[in-house]
């Protein structure tokens, strides 16, 4: 992950926590970085608006509004976000991670989780201290304890063709070259390739194709452009066939999400 020497940084939490499982969401400007961190206890990191991006190690993952991503406590990381984003960070002491993963990892949310979440953010920060927020903070943990592990949304690889191939996509969404001519101009074969993207990614090439253009559509939405403007810039020919895999990957329109962020 490259950071921008014009990023903006910002001083993440500390280590000391004010309780035991402790909430706190605010908006963020475009192209702002939290530098490599790490928490004594576990951190979960959800986007209302945006993405959030995490890197550890080598691993790069991404947290679009159906999915956020578990910190197990200890693991350091660099947060960053290239547009404008809304999002929460719930941490939780050591002591209460013991049903939660082991490893980082994006979790899927459930709509309970997403209500939960967005309950929260409305609170001022003496209300959090309550007892029924508190009660509705364990809630959330327990939830998270049973939300399915998906990985990396957007993994990333470290084989030299397969890797090229992803810079190239990343970097050019709107290209619909067959697998067969991003193989070749990777100096591979698309068997190679096909069978590199499934040991690396965890899924079919064309999965991750969609999904980068998933994350590269979101921001262009929120920022009010139409949704036929936003397929033709990535490549596809018509609305409907944009339209169609937008709702399979969100579970929601192109229309319906730039309303909410509108």
């Amino acid at each position: 992950m490259k950071h921008s020497r014009h990023m903006r940084r910002m001083e993440p939490q500390g280590e000391q926590l004010p309780a035991p499982i402790h909430f706190r969401a605010t908006a963020l400007p475009a192209n702002t970085l939290f530098p490599m961190h790490k928490h004594a206890g576990g951190e979960f990191v959800y986007s209302f608006r945006g993405v959030m991006e995490i890197q550890v190690e080598r691993e790069h993952f991404l947290a679009p509004p159906q999915y956020g991503v578990w910190l197990p406590p200890g693991v350091a990381h660099v947060g960053l976000n290239r547009n404008e984003a809304g999002y929460c960070s719930l941490y939780v002491a050591a002591p209460l991670c013991d049903r939660l993963p082991r490893s980082p990892c994006a979790l899927a949310v459930s709509p309970l989780i997403v209500a939960l979440l967005d309950h929260l953010r409305l609170q001022a920060p003496d209300a959090l201290r309550d007892a029924e927020n508190t009660r509705l903070l364990q809630v959330l943990v327990d939830q998270l304890a049973h939300a399915p592990c998906a990985g990396s949304y957007l993994p990333s690889s470290s084989d030299p063709a397969l890797g090229a191939v992803l810079r190239f996509l990343d970097t050019h969404p709107d290209d619909n070259r067959t697998m067969a001519e991003l193989a070749r101009l990777a100096n591979s074969t698309e068997r190679t390739l096909l069978r590199r993207a499934q040991r690396d990614l965890g899924m079919p090439l064309s999965e991750w194709r969609q999904r980068l253009r998933i994350l590269k559509a979101m921001p262009l939405l929120a920022a009010g452009r139409t949704v036929e403007a936003v397929a033709l810039e990535l490549g596809y020919a018509s609305a409907s066939a944009f339209i169609t895999m937008f709702r399979r990957l969100m579970q929601q329109t192109p229309a319906e999400f730039r309303k909410e962020r509108g």
